[in-house]
């Protein structure tokens, strides 16, 4: 994904900001959510890795999905966090900023 895009990830609180910014241009092509799940996903699980780096949590599997739990027992969803980015409502920078609250 980031060669193919030429975008610089690396892990970083700071670079959820460019996945964001990355979401919304998808979205803003309208694109139907069916052509873009994947990607989503794969956006979701790049904001998870970065949320369990940062905020000290650990990726669990629990009711059929994947979550990332920090270590105040909190659960997070950054796959649905990408979703409701696509539609405008959500915001995977803001979901780690929360997530590394709680540590």
């Amino acid at each position: 994904m980031r060669e193919g895009a030429r975008v610089r990830l690396d892990y970083s609180a700071q670079s959820l900001w460019r996945v964001d910014r990355m979401i919304e241009e998808i979205r803003q092509e309208g694109a139907p959510y069916a052509a873009v799940q994947g990607v989503l996903r794969g956006f979701g699980a790049y904001g998870g890795e970065v949320v369990v780096r940062w905020a000290g949590g650990e990726w669990v599997e629990e009711a059929g999905g994947h979550w990332v739990r920090t270590w105040d027992g909190s659960y997070w969803d950054p796959f649905e966090e990408a979703r409701r980015c696509y539609e405008g409502e959500g915001s995977l920078r803001l979901l780690c900023r929360d997530a590394m609250r709680c540590v």
